[in-house]
């Protein structure tokens, strides 16, 4: 980190000489200068660091007070190499208690998808949850738990390095995004997260309890079908 920080030292001040060159030509404002993000975080990324390094990190939790309910932590499952990343919303009990994400019927509803629509076996992705810990009555995660998560969400996607992810729920959405749309008005429409395109659509759960958005999700994952063979060169 203290190269880091000595890089960035050395552009702040070729930036204000810079600045002071722009001034003596008249130019009056010059914008704020800041320190990127993850330079003061106390859990910074590192290039190239892998899934097990963000665990190590992440440790026995107790960053929030889930960890005060939870049986596990319920950090991710499938390849590494996975060119998909489906982004969950949190463990909810058969989660808690597997430690694997998206599991029991909502599971087994993605799991379908997946394979008859893009045509990879769950073991071919990665699935995670924007959260670790099973919230108490499977209640959605309050901000503050949401916060002391992203730093690894952050880390793990950057360490799995996909071509497209896949986003489940508003939840899951909001909280990537970082945003107050609804998941119903952003389905359907790509969008960026950090150069990686995103596709989000209804929950599994939602669509057990719903299933008359079937077809809307089935139109969502055909997309990111289609965007996947066009990344992957897939035939």
């Amino acid at each position: 980190m203290g190269d880091v920080r000595d890089d960035w030292d050395a552009l702040v001040r070729d930036v204000r000489a810079l600045a002071e060159v722009e001034r003596g030509r008249g130019v009056t404002h010059v914008g704020p200068l800041s320190l990127p993000e993850g330079v003061e975080s106390p859990q910074p990324g590192a290039p190239g660091e892998s899934l097990a390094a963000v665990r190590e990190d992440m440790g026995d939790c107790t960053r929030c007070a889930l960890h005060e309910h939870r049986t596990q932590i319920v950090f991710g499952v499938g390849s590494e190499s996975a060119d998909l990343v489906v982004v969950g919303e949190a463990p909810g009990y058969q989660e808690d208690q597997q430690g694997e994400p998206l599991v029991g019927p909502a599971g087994e509803m993605l799991d379908r998808m997946l394979e008859n629509v893009i045509g990879l076996a769950r073991s071919e992705v990665y699935i995670l949850n924007i959260v670790k810990c099973r919230p108490p009555e499977n209640r959605n995660p309050a901000p503050d738990e949401m916060d002391a998560c992203a730093p690894f969400l952050r880390r793990q996607i950057e360490a799995l390095d996909p071509r497209v992810l896949l986003v489940l729920g508003s939840v899951a959405f909001k909280a990537l995004f970082e945003t107050q749309e609804g998941i119903t008005d952003a389905r359907g429409t790509w969008r960026d997260w950090n150069g990686v395109p995103a596709m989000p659509t209804f929950h599994p759960a939602y669509l057990l309890r719903k299933p008359s958005d079937k077809r809307l999700t089935f139109e969502d994952i055909k997309k990111v079908r289609e965007r996947y063979d066009d990344l992957t060169g897939r035939a």
